[in-house]
This record gives structure tokens, sequence and C-alpha cells, in this order.
């Protein structure tokens, strides 16, 4: 049974940072694509960043490129995303997917992903 499980959301200032992990199981991790993305109320699921399994390409939404970070440790299972200088706008539930045959013209789509996390809360305001 395949589980991704988030975790490191919670409380931050304006323009504080925060470090969100996914610990991944059941699957044979080095062979599936990763990404994150985010919810907030009212709004659609929305693109964060992904990282390819293979290669180590990624792509970043518009909103948070040049503030975020993905990077995976296979040997650990782990996804994580480092988030800086955030701003009010980043508060959302962010997920955690892994999909093993992603391809780069559907990668911002929610819908092409098979395994989901439950969601970490992240929320931004002083």
């Amino acid at each position: 049974q395949v589980q991704l499980v988030e975790s490191g959301g919670g409380l931050v200032q304006p323009g504080g940072s925060l470090r969100l992990s996914c610990a991944a199981s059941g699957l044979t991790f080095s062979s599936y694509s990763v990404a994150w993305f985010r919810q907030s109320p009212g709004s659609e699921r929305e693109f964060v960043a992904v990282l390819f399994r293979s290669g180590g390409h990624t792509t970043y939404g518009e909103s948070v490129r040049g503030r975020f970070t993905i990077s995976r440790d296979n040997a650990k299972n782990m996804v994580y995303l480092q988030m800086t200088s955030l701003k009010a706008e980043d508060t959302a539930v962010y997920y955690c997917a892994a999909d093993r045959g992603l391809i780069a013209s559907t990668r911002r789509d929610a819908s092409q992903y098979d395994y989901w996390g439950q969601g970490t809360q992240v929320t931004v305001s002083s």
C-alpha cells in the first residue's frame, strides 16, 4: 500500500521560512517523479513544484519560483519543499504527490498524479 505523509506545516510570519517533508512508503521511490501542490479554500489545487525521477529536472510554479526549492533523498524515501520569503498568499494546505509515468507536458496537471498525501497546513500571518 502506497503512502505519502506530509509534515512540517505550521504558522509562520511573513518573510519567514519553513521546510515541508513528505515520507513515502510502499513504492520504489526512485522510480517516481514527485511534486508539491497546494490548495486554499475556494480555490483549485495549484501546482507548486515537481522533481522528475530521472535527471533531477525541476519545474516551479510562477508564484513560487525563486523562493521555494524541491528536493528528494531517495535513500530515505523523502521529498522536501524548502520555502523562503513566505507571503500571506502562500497560505494553503500543501500536498505531496507522486507519479511513475509523468511527462513534462502534463507536470502541472494534478489529475496526472497517481498518489497523494493527506496534506499539511501552512499559514503565513503576523
